[in-house]
């Protein structure tokens, strides 16, 4: 009975080691060559800039009224960090392993904020989730934001189009609505050139964005003030 018992448990054994065993060579398979090991190209973040836009004489005047940018939101495909590319039959793609920081519209929303604020125009600029009260509200949507490629292949056009509405915060009166876009040709077709096209084509969508809406702002004042 006792020999029988040491049988028993020699052959547990066996079979434990025997289960053991392709576990063991396969972690050293993995270990010594790479058997885990992936080739896919690391995910690439690429970030825009907003650069101080020239400001014309009439730009230099402060409207002496704060604003708030809201959250923008955007046309199908744009609400995500995707960078869009746009091919011939309007086949709408993505760049692969690389993105934006984060979603367009909230990368939209901080450009024109920093745009905003180096005109020196306003008293203050808010953001969509200040708890600071504003006179006036930016609501933007964005059509175009992508780099569009022609039939003929080679580098393609970056095209950005801002569709603007900016009303009083109290009553919620629309003052005025204006589209505020830019395109840049990237100057060839590495992603590195096509991302400068990108800033470049924003840059002018909101440098036109933070002229007209000034504009609007100070036309709307004066009319009050005519009124008074």
């Amino acid at each position: 009975m006792i020999f029988s018992v040491f049988r028993d448990t020699g052959r547990r054994r066996a079979r434990c080691v025997k289960a053991f065993l392709p576990l063991l060579v396969l972690t050293s398979l993995a270990g010594c060559n790479g058997l885990f090991h992936s080739d896919a190209r690391p995910e690439q973040v690429y970030y825009l800039r907003a650069e101080a836009a020239p400001v014309s004489e009439a730009g230099r005047v402060v409207v002496g009224a704060s604003v708030r940018v809201g959250r923008p939101v955007a046309t199908s495909g744009l609400d995500s960090p995707q960078i869009v590319l746009v091919q011939a039959g309007h086949r709408m793609s993505f760049f692969s392993a690389s993105r934006w920081p984060t979603a367009v519209p909230d990368m939209v929303e901080t450009l024109a904020i920093e745009t905003l604020r180096a005109s020196g125009s306003w008293t203050s600029v808010e953001n969509s989730a200040s708890p600071f009260p504003s006179d006036y509200l930016l609501q933007i949507s964005v059509r175009r934001f992508e780099a569009e490629y022609n039939d003929g292949g080679g580098a393609p056009e970056v095209h950005v189009v801002l569709d603007c509405l900016i009303g009083r915060r109290e009553g919620r009166d629309v003052v005025a609505s204006f589209v505020a876009e830019g395109s840049s040709v990237a100057a060839g077709n590495k992603l590195s050139a096509v991302t400068a096209a990108f800033e470049t084509a924003a840059n002018s969508a909101l440098g036109s964005l933070s002229e007209q809406a000034r504009g609007a702002v100070r036309v709307a004042l004066e009319r009050t003030s005519e009124r008074h």
